[in-house]
Order: structure tokens, then sequence, then C-alpha cells
């Protein structure tokens, strides 16, 4: 009615823009309704980084072998979840972790007494995950995994640029009641101008990086989100803890 009243043809400009408007209402609909989804997502990586950090590595220091088991586990769970409509974005998150879980296991049951294969191994599922997203298949799930691994590359390259390692290979080698003094020593290197100089360079960088990710509205960039930012708090934790010691 609009159009006929002041012109006989269409207006472009009158006739694309409802379409366009249409399309953009549509999309923050929908992006409002799986926001919350978004949020859970978010905590559900930023849970599952933190687990094999507090519970897997005590246990597998000492039955490295059942650890290795439970990778077996953590797949079956996911997969199976993965092939019901309800519950298939967690399964999909779960088959990401399961990789974390099997690099863990492998790693810290049998090769943690040398932190340079350190993240070879843990990138042990970095070609499946790339063929995955290629193929977009299990895009959650992998971009956890890929975030995950961004967040341990950054935290080695900390330590390696802050000149702790050797105390590394020696908290690998003695006993943990003797460990004090190996952190205590640690901890001074991190505390000099040029260990909190690159501290503040890294945590922007996955802050960045762990916000940016945020900024697209697709689940699989939450997750990815989410195992970045929460490698922040994760070696904060650590950090806290040895400064205790």
């Amino acid at each position: 009615m609009f159009n006929h009243t002041w012109s006989s043809s269409p207006s472009p400009i009158a006739s694309d823009y409802p379409a366009e408007s249409g399309k953009n209402l549509l999309a923050l609909s929908e992006w409002g309704i799986n926001i919350s989804k978004a949020w859970w997502v978010f905590a559900a990586a930023s849970f599952l980084v933190s687990v094999p950090v507090f519970v897997q590595a005590p246990l597998v220091r000492q039955l490295p072998l059942l650890s290795l088991a439970m990778t077996a586990g953590w797949v079956w769970l996911g997969w199976t979840l993965m092939q019901r409509p309800k519950t298939q974005l967690w399964g999909d998150l779960l088959l990401g972790f399961s990789w974390s879980w099997l690099a863990g296991s492998i790693y810290w049951g049998w090769l943690r007494w040398e932190p340079l294969i350190h993240l070879p191994v843990e990138a042990i599922g970095l070609p499946f995950a790339v063929w995955c997203l290629w193929r977009q298949w299990g895009q959650v799930g992998n971009l956890f995994y890929l975030g995950s691994l961004f967040g341990t590359a950054v935290t080695d390259l900390y330590f390696y640029l802050v000149g702790v390692i050797p105390h590394w290979r020696q908290l690998m080698q003695v006993d943990p009641a003797l460990a004090t003094p190996i952190l205590q020593s640690a901890i001074a290197q991190v505390r000099t101008p040029w260990g909190a100089s690159w501290a503040v360079v890294l945590v922007s960088v996955l802050l960045g990086v762990g916000l940016l990710a945020l900024g697209r509205k697709q689940l699989q960039w939450w997750a990815f989100g989410g195992a970045v930012l929460s490698t922040i708090l994760v070696d904060s934790l650590f950090w806290v803890v040895a400064s205790m010691a």
C-alpha cells in the first residue's frame, strides 16, 4: 500500500530494506535464544580445561594406566551423547576433551621428566582436529581442543622465556615433600621484571584471542574462547599455590 501511494513501481531501497532488516532481526532473535547456551558452553569448556590439571594430574602420577584407559570412557560417553539431538552439543564437547585427556595421560604418566616434548604430545590430536574442522564435523569439541592446545602453547612459551624449564625437570624428579625449595626458586624467576613483563604480554595475548572468539556468534567459538580464557585462571591458581609453598 505504501509503495502504490508514492510510486507505481517499487523502490529498490524500500523493497530490499525490510527483507534485510528481517534477516538481521531473525539473526538477533536466534542469538538471543542461544546466548544462554553459549554461556553454558563457555562454562563447560572452562571446567574441562581445569579437570586435567586438578583431577587428572594427581591420578595419572599414581595410576597412569587407569587414566589412559579412562580415555576410552570419555570417547564412548561423548559419542553416545552425540547420537542424541538433545545432547549432541555436549557429546561433541566431550569428544574434543578426550584428546586433551589422552595427551595428558601419556605425557604426565610416562614422559613428564622432559618438558621439550610436552607440547608435541599435547598436540597428538591436532591432525585429526584440523581434518574434522575441514570436514565441518565436531566443530565444538575440536575448537575446544585447539583452544586448550593454544593455551598450553602460550604457557609453555612463558616457561621457556622466563627460564623455569630446569625447575620443571627438577620437580618431576624429586619427592613432592622436597619440592618447596624448587617451587620457591621458580617463583623468584617469575617475580623478576623480565618475568612480570612477559606475563603481562602473554596474558594480553590470551585475553585478546579469547575475547575475539567470544565476539563470534557461534557456539564452537565460545568453546574455543572458554578454553583459552580459562588458561589464565588455571595458571593464576598455580602461581598462587606455588607462592604459598
